[in-house]
């Protein structure tokens, strides 16, 4: 037949058929999930910019190098927390989940400030740890303790709780336990 221009009918087994829709499937799902860590790593640094940048212009911006609360670090460190949290959580609801369903201001709000609370909890343990039960004492030793460590944990962390119970899938998205969604190019195919 294919010295007629028409090439030959390949004949595939249900097994290649379900093994392409399954790579198809993880390719889909897996692309779906980098997009989601891209916004919301970039909606992390972010916030990061706005926690140090206000802190600093808080602290020292103005007259001689002392700002409005350069005698208040604390409360510098508070404002400018508060102000990259209420960011963060704006930028996570509205782009980096903002397919999905809401559940409430209220309650995602709450979830998120006490997300990021026990992701805080994560670093100072990781801090903790380091400084003083193995005696790692070093300004290097805190900074990667806290700052390396412990923001690479909190952040998986908070991503994992972000995506699970801050910002759930809607129960009409949701597949039953070992179900395999199919893309929509695939779904559409299979309802043939």
């Amino acid at each position: 037949v294919s010295g007629l221009g028409m090439l030959p009918v390949m004949e595939h087994s249900e097994n290649d058929v379900a093994r392409v829709r399954l790579v198809d499937t993880l390719r889909w799902r897996l692309g779906g999930l980098m997009a989601e860590v891209a916004k919301f790593g970039t909606v992390g640094l972010m916030a990061l910019v706005i926690d140090v940048g206000l802190f600093n212009l808080l602290r020292f911006a103005g007259p001689g190098g002392e700002g409005v609360l350069f005698e208040k670090p604390l409360t510098a460190k508070l404002l400018s927390v508060i102000v990259a949290i209420t960011f963060s959580y704006f930028m996570n609801r509205h782009w980096t989940y903002g397919q999905r369903e809401r559940t409430g201001f209220r309650r995602e709000y709450v979830l998120f400030v006490v997300v990021n609370g026990i992701a805080t909890l994560i670093a100072l343990l990781t801090l903790w740890t380091s400084h003083y039960a193995l005696g790692l004492t070093s300004p290097l030793a805190d900074n990667i303790s806290a700052n390396v460590i412990g923001l690479v944990l909190g952040t998986v962390f908070r991503f994992w709780a972000y995506r699970t119970y801050v910002f759930p899938e809607s129960p009409s998205v949701e597949e039953p336990a070992g179900d395999i969604a199919a893309p929509p190019s695939l779904a559409a195919s299979t309802a043939d």
